[in-house]
């Protein structure tokens, strides 16, 4: 880490707009939810258009659409988070079809609604279920709000839903059976990438800052891929020592070989078996730590929903606040102005602001595009289908490099589906999405910096506090003659989590607004010191396990078929 004193923080941010349109690399899966999307959407509407019933593709799709989460996870882990995005849509269906039955007050509605919102935000963001976090179950459920309903309706839509969600799962789990180790392996290539990068820019000041921080993150995640399943596979093993390795590269970069780690990277993206590395004759010895760790317990649930109440609040708010204005101007569809609102919502107000600028630019360019297609899908039910389809396809091909060219797609597509159960006039729906649009993101921000997160700084003190136990533990061990077989390199991951965790409290913390001055300093100089510990483990296991003249990031090229 850099050793000079950081800038003061200020106590208010200038909200950028530099750099927010900015399209970055697309995701190295970037066609894998694409084409789940497709697969998953595509056959119950097209039963559905057989059966000229098009107008219950609402509730396959609340279904059909979980086959967008968990692609990054490993396939036994996916199973679990897919049977959970499942139940929660079809939990928030259910609310929202019940309710929809039984009142049709349109402020009940947002009221509900908005209720929802907060509740999904703050069950996918303490799952970490990640991309496309709450987003996609707020939209279904929204809309769902307003769509006519009687009780005895309700079993036979939330039974659609279920069946879709089915055939999403399989359709998630499919993979699994061409490529079993894809997930971890493209977790371990990315942090061998990052590794190398931070290999070969180190010594360049700031840029070797990130690359670091960048580098660890990576490595991190890679671990709790492998670790997110109990089962110790042989190709598992194998990614397991390229991830020692690259642990080896962050505690000494200038010995590290970056191109070597490339070649790994490359070998695991390919469909070869996973490259070898050299290996200690005691082979118990070389991953320690790893059998204690996969049967340590979880923190519970509530435990990660505590410092997420500030987002929660600015959710439930920023919707109803959002729904009540679109109602109070005569929308018909208060539920976009609601989803739009829920959209924004990101680690701080920097993020959200951005969120916000993505969001209104990419949907008045949506809205553009729907007027164009309309007519073509307006000619027959089967081209309102397949332009769903397209428009699915690219919301996932696009998302990856900036949210506002996935939302080119996802505005339209929206549009569409709302004309599955009857053709409506384009000028009427093209004119309420800009107006909620603009009325979702305006209300939103608001209630954003209404809802300050004043804990920040003091989430910042408990990771800094994290970290030390973390180091003091390792420093510990350090000095002892023989500690525990897999303690050490426990203590060693244990101390990685404490630093990414502390890195990704802070980088939120700076975005926040009206706060107390962040105690960067002592962030630095907790940074130096892990890192530091981190590099002595390394080194003490190297000396341990590895045989004397083989510490360079070499080894064979040989494999494990995985």
């Amino acid at each position: 880490m850099s050793s000079a004193t950081p800038a003061p923080t200020p106590r208010v941010r200038r909200l950028p707009l530099t750099g927010v349109l900015r399209l970055g690399r697309p995701s190295d899966i970037w066609f894998k939810p694409a084409l789940s999307a497709v697969a998953s959407v595509a056959p119950p509407n097209l039963t559905l258009l057989a059966l000229g019933r098009l107008d219950l593709a609402m509730y396959t799709m609340a279904g059909s659409l979980c086959a967008l989460y968990a692609h990054n996870k490993p396939y036994a882990a996916r199973a679990r988070a897919l049977v959970w995005v499942v139940l929660g849509m079809i939990a928030g269906l259910a609310v929202a079809l019940v309710t929809a039955s039984l009142t049709t007050n349109a402020v009940v509605l947002v009221t509900v609604g908005a209720a929802l919102a907060a509740v999904q935000k703050g069950l996918c963001d303490a799952t970490r279920i990640g991309p496309p976090g709450n987003v996609v179950l707020t939209f279904i459920s929204s809309a769902s709000l307003f769509a006519p309903q009687t009780l005895g309706q309700v079993p036979g839509h939330l039974a659609l839903a279920a069946a879709a969600g089915a055939w999403a799962w399989l359709v998630g789990m499919a993979p699994a059976l061409v490529r079993p180790y894809g997930p971890e392996r493209r977790a371990t290539a990315q942090a061998l990438n990052a590794t190398a990068t931070y290999a070969a820019a180190h010594g360049t000041g700031d840029g070797d800052a990130r690359a670091r921080a960048a580098a660890a993150a990576a490595v991190h995640a890679a671990w709790q891929s492998l670790l997110a399943t109990g089962t110790r596979t042989p190709p598992r093993r194998a990614l397991e020592r390229l991830l020692v390795r690259a642990e080896v590269a962050l505690a000494a970069p200038a010995d590290a070989d970056p191109e070597r780690l490339r070649t790994w990277a490359r070998e695991l993206r390919g469909r070869g078996p996973v490259p070898q590395t050299d290996v200690p004759a005691d082979a118990a010895a070389e991953l320690l730590g790893v059998d204690a760790e996969l049967a340590a317990p979880v923190s519970p649930l509530w435990t990660r929903l505590g410092p997420l109440t500030p987002l929660v609040l600015r959710t439930a708010l920023g919707c109803a606040l959002a729904g009540y204005v679109s109602l109070a101007l005569g929308v018909g569809r208060p539920y976009w102005a609601l989803v739009t609102a829920a959209s924004l919502y990101q680690a701080n107000i920097t993020l959200t602001w951005g969120r916000g600028v993505q969001r209104v630019v990419g949907n008045l360019a949506g809205v553009l595009v729907f007027a164009v297609v309309a007519p073509l899908a307006h000619a027959h039910p089967a081209a309102l289908v397949l332009c769903c389809l397209a428009f699915n396809f690219g919301a996932e091909a696009l998302i990856g490099r900036n949210y506002w060219l996935g939302s080119v797609c996802v505005t339209p597509m929206a549009l569409l589906i709302t004309e599955f159960a009857r053709t409506q006039q384009p000028g009427e729906l093209i004119a309420e999405r800009v107006v909620d649009t603009l009325v979702g993101a305006l209300v939103g921000l608001v209630a954003a910096a209404v809802v300050t997160n004043r804990r920040a700084t003091d989430r910042i003190e408990e990771a800094l506090s994290a970290v030390e136990r973390a180091r003091e533990r390792a420093a510990r061990l350090l000095t002892e003659q023989a500690p525990a077989r897999g303690s050490l390199d426990s203590a060693h991951r244990a101390l990685a989590a404490a630093l990414v965790e502390l890195r990704a409290t802070v980088d939120a913390a700076s975005g926040e607004w009206w706060q107390r001055a962040l105690p960067q300093e002592r962030v630095v100089l907790a940074e130096q010191s892990g890192h530091r510990t981190l590099a002595a483990t390394v080194r003490r296991r190297e000396s341990h396990s590895w045989p004397t003249g083989d510490r360079r990031t070499g080894g064979k090229t040989e494999g494990v078929r995985g």
